[in-house]
């Protein structure tokens, strides 16, 4: 998220994370200043993740002393190593949009949770495309967010299809780049709400 006004209205709604982008290709990177402005917005017991591809190991670091964030989300090639060695829980993206290696949900065996976005290896997130779900591995015991190409009319249906840990959503509730449109966020997680009750009945 890149306003404030987004940030007040996510956390209104109980959303369970909010990301705050440090990726250098993307049109809603965040500079540090903008970072700690918006962070004080989010409330208690919302989880702050700062999303990273590929930037090096100094700006992380700073991040994490400025921004105070409680999750990483590394979007790149970073390994397990680099991942690791900042002692903050992490996610990381696994690339579902081109030629995934039988074993990708085997990587990162620290990390939290896996993030299943619709991009290439190598490209970037945020595309507001989605990959083919059939291409989860059946199942699979790790922890996931399903990302790419979400949004209020599909997302109930991925929810019951997929049955994912959780769900991440940019420009599926977007009115322009980094500018979210309240009407779509507030029916986002309405539907959210619904499919998970739909699973319990």
């Amino acid at each position: 998220m890149t306003r404030a006004q987004d940030i007040a209205l996510a956390s209104e709604l109980g959303v369970d994370a909010i990301g705050l982008v440090f990726a250098q290709r993307s049109s809603r990177r965040l500079d540090i200043e903008q970072a700690r402005a918006l962070r004080s917005g989010i409330a208690d017991g919302i989880e702050v993740v700062a999303l990273f591809m590929d930037n090096d190991a100094a700006l992380v670091q700073r991040v994490i002393d400025e921004v105070r964030p409680t999750l990483l989300q590394f979007h790149g090639n970073e390994d397990e190593a680099f991942c690791r060695s900042f002692g903050v829980p992490y996610w990381k993206a696994v690339a579902m949009g081109g030629d995934v290696a039988g074993d990708a949900l085997s990587h990162h065996p620290d990390a939290v949770a896996l993030l299943l976005d619709s991009h290439a290896a190598g490209g970037a997130g945020g595309t507001g495309h989605r990959f083919d779900w059939s291409r989860i591995p059946g199942g699979t015991t790790r922890p996931f967010l399903l990302a790419g190409g979400l949004h209020p009319d599909n997302v109930f249906e991925a929810v019951r299809a997929v049955r994912p840990w959780g769900v991440d959503v940019s420009s599926g509730i977007e009115s322009a780049p980094g500018e979210k449109d309240a009407a779509k966020m507030r029916w986002f997680v309405e539907e959210v709400r619904r499919a998970d009750a739909s699973l319990w009945r």
